[in-house]
């Protein structure tokens, strides 16, 4: 795959053309400079994790939010720290943002104390870099749980929203005033909640909304600053618009969530009711029409915001009819051509036999890929190239062969979700030959695969009636039956074993039941049958969460890259949101709810499903992991990953093109330079390191190496997938769980301190 090149076209073209107007644009993040991305220059000046790093809007300063409960300024010109804020915060800055429009002076901190404060930088003119004592400006005490994120407007110097995860958005005026009482004071009465989202969780896309969405990220829309973007503890991001939103309110009423203009959630997530998925980072590209999401145990995946051709909308009834073997066949196309949202950058030449015959260059080393059986990885990157990259320019019988080649490398490669994925492409295979033998026999394989061993017999059935001479057919008909078979068996096995008296009421949960639900090592647990619990009602149900974490070099296993620390741990039950409750912090108030709007039919939503995903990397240690656009037009993605790595891909077609070491343990952090090509991180370590185009050759991995080690790079990214897909209670250290089932925790051991988990 190096020799193909990317679609931003050849950096020289520009300069041939003349393309003066946009030629910033087009060259602060050009795939040349990408792959040539290095390490510059390390910053020191945290004594903690650094969980947050913002540019000002000029990209002449740079702030930094660190578990020492500092702010520190940097400047971008000298690489040098200007100043280092003792912000006053008892807990973990988790967000940071310098507010517009106020000459850089004004910067904002959230925090894990749940706290947001306020600091003017003109009161520390002419001080050094250790002389940092400072009052805030401005001091918000309202929010109940940990302050994740910050989001500014762009023009707007007086307001300053913030997103917690006790389920609530803020909006805090400073005109309005400086302070509030602590959260549950009793002359608490701070009118400031923009979005309650404390009954706004949802376990799938068909149920209602009950528990309290834990608020990770937020974002603002750049272009259009009235629709605002929010993630949190479930799998779906939410779009509000802001003129469409009750007044402000308090917290001392949990209101109903309000309705949204659109959900976001790749379809193969929207019905897992996993407890363990959610998001760590939402935001908005730069032009405002697309949105990336982060979840944790995931990949990260690009959407569409409007509700045009191009957006594939869903609704709960689709995801198995995606799976069934009379699906809708005339519908709108899963996944959409790519090229429809992805218009060139530079006028196409219009030789389409010569790009019909790279295509054909490309499916050959797919097909060798898959004769091979090795670098499947490869294989699909061609593929993709392909299919989302020239789908205009070649006929349907191309693409359906495309299609069928990446469905059978997806399921030999076996990466989370790739089973999915392949459904996806069997799907619309079939919707261009349904009476396609690929298409039904990889169909059958990937449902196989899924733990839909009944539907898989009818694809396999169908691709046997449809090549009955064929020996491959008639050998996934007997696997199929075997493994249905088998799963029957089971079934019946563990009816005949259940004791009479092990009732729903009187069943005695494992920890394992109260933590997590099982997750095994491939998606067909994830999409199997569920267990008794859970198809439970909420009310009878326990939550708990916990928090581990590294803070500092303490409790730091390199080699096994596995967190340590500190466990925080709630209970209660999952039907207390609709009941009074009453926080650590103080009360927060009763839901608005009757049993007249209990008995109203929940009429479902519809979500907009996913157009490319993003793989390689693992998100599971951390939940402020970010994902982030890169440069000015956004075509490229970046995101840190639990193994010290950060990775770049390109947006249109998904295809990895940099990673890069950037931590010795994790990197959370990925900011793009306003208008240069430089990029900072941040993570585990103590420093923020600042990376720019001056490696000598393009590269896939970091120093610009003559040979490109691709292997280590595969050999990395497999063992990230082996950590996303591995069972949730094998990440976190056993000794955890066997001091919490001993009950060696004495009383005031809980405490937050982190590069956080939930």
């Amino acid at each position: 795959m190096e020799s193909f090149g990317f679609h931003d076209g050849n950096i020289y073209d520009f300069l041939e053309n003349r393309h003066y107007n946009d030629v910033n644009h087009n060259l602060q993040m050009h795939s040349s400079l990408v792959r040539r991305l290095s390490l510059e220059k390390v910053m020191e000046g945290h004594q903690g994790c650094v969980n947050a790093v913002a540019w000002n809007s000029k990209g002449s300063l740079l702030i930094s939010g660190s578990d020492d409960t500092r702010l520190n300024i940097w400047s971008y010109y000298s690489r040098t720290l200007l100043h280092s804020i003792e912000t006053g915060h008892s807990a973990n800055i988790f967000c940071t943002k310098f507010v517009p429009e106020t000459s850089d002076e004004l910067v904002a901190s959230g925090a894990g104390d749940a706290e947001v404060r306020l600091f003017n930088l003109s009161r520390l003119s002419g001080r050094g870099p250790d002389d940092n004592a400072i009052t805030p400006s401005a001091l918000y005490q309202c929010h109940t749980r940990r302050v994740k994120k910050l989001a500014v407007e762009v023009g707007n110097p007086n307001v300053v929203w913030s997103a917690s995860e006790d389920g609530t958005l803020r909006q805090h005026d400073f005109r309005e005033g400086t302070s509030c009482p602590p959260a549950g004071s009793s002359h608490q009465e701070c009118r400031n909640v923009l979005l309650d989202l404390r009954s706004g969780a949802k376990r799938s896309l068909s149920d209602p909304p009950k528990q309290v969405l834990a608020l990770k990220s937020f974002d603002i829309s750049s272009t259009r600053p009235h629709l605002l973007l929010v993630g949190g503890s479930d799998a779906f991001a939410r779009l509000y618009d802001r003129r469409m939103l009750p007044p402000l309110t308090s917290c001392r009423k949990r209101m109903s969530p309000p309705p949204c203009v659109n959900y976001f959630c790749p379809m193969h997530l929207s019905d897992r009711g996993r407890q363990s998925l959610h998001l760590t980072h939402v935001t908005f590209s730069p032009n405002g029409e697309e949105v990336l999401l982060s979840y944790s145990g995931e990949h990260v995946y690009l959407m569409d915001v409007n509700n045009g051709r191009s957006a594939m909308q869903y609704t709960p009834g689709d995801v198995s009819k995606l799976m069934s073997f009379t699906p809708i066949l005339n519908g709108v196309e899963l996944q959409p051509p790519v090229s429809n949202v992805f218009p060139s950058r530079l006028p196409r030449k219009n030789n389409v036999s010569a790009t019909r015959e790279k295509c054909r260059k490309l499916i050959q080393v797919a097909e060798k890929c898959l004769e091979e059986a090795t670098n499947y990885f490869y294989g699909i990157e061609a593929c993709s190239e392909v299919l989302d990259g020239y789908v205009h320019d070649i006929g349907p019988m191309l693409k359906h062969e495309c299609l069928c080649l990446r469905a059978a490398l997806l399921l030999q490669r076996k990466w989370k979700n790739d089973a999915h994925m392949a459904v996806r492409d069997c799907y619309n295979a079939r919707r261009i030959d349904n009476s396609s033998f690929q298409a039904h026999y990889y169909m059958s394989e990937a449902l196989s695969q899924l733990g839909k061993h009944k539907e898989a017999l009818e694809f396999a059935l169908a691709a046997q009636i449809l090549s009955p001479s064929n020996s491959k057919a008639v050998d996934r008909v007997d696997n199929v039956k075997r493994d249905l078979a088998a799963v029957e068996a089971e079934k019946n096995k563990a009816n005949d074993g259940l004791p009479r008296s092990e009732s729903r009421g009187g069943r005695v949960l494992s920890l394992s039941d109260i933590l997590y639900r099982s997750e095994a090592n491939s998606d067909a647990s994830q999409d199997g049958p569920r267990s008794e619990r859970e198809d439970s009602d909420y009310d009878e149900e326990v939550e708990l969460d916990f928090e581990t974490s590294i803070s500092g070099d303490e409790g730091r296993d390199v080699e096994s890259n596995i967190l340590h620390g500190s466990l925080n741990v709630r209970f209660h039950r999952r039907g207390d949101s609709g009941r009074e409750s009453v926080g650590a912090n103080g009360i927060c108030g009763s839901p608005s709810s009757s049993s007249q709007n209990d008995r109203i039919p929940y009429l479902p939503e519809v979500a907009i499903d996913m157009k490319q995903r993003y793989v390689g990397h693992c998100n599971v240690g951390t939940d402020i992991k970010q994902a982030s656009f890169l440069g000015q037009k956004g075509e490229f993605v970046a995101s840190g990953s639990d193994d010290g790595r950060w990775f770049i891909w390109e947006k249109r077609t998904g295809r990895l093109i940099k990673m890069l070491l950037g931590d010795d343990a994790v990197v959370n952090c990925v900011q793009c330079h306003p208008f240069d090509s430089v990029v900072a991180t941040s993570g585990i370590d103590n420093t923020i390191k600042i990376w720019t185009p001056t490696a000598p050759v393009p590269s896939i991995v970091a120093g610009g190496a003559e040979s490109p080690e691709t292997a280590d790079a595969l050999v990395a990214m497999e063992n990230n997938q082996r950590k996303l897909s591995r069972n949730r209670e094998a990440i976190l250290p056993f000794e955890i769980f066997e001091r919490f089932r001993m009950h060696e925790f004495s009383e005031g051991t809980f405490h937050p301190f982190e590069c956080t988990q939930s």
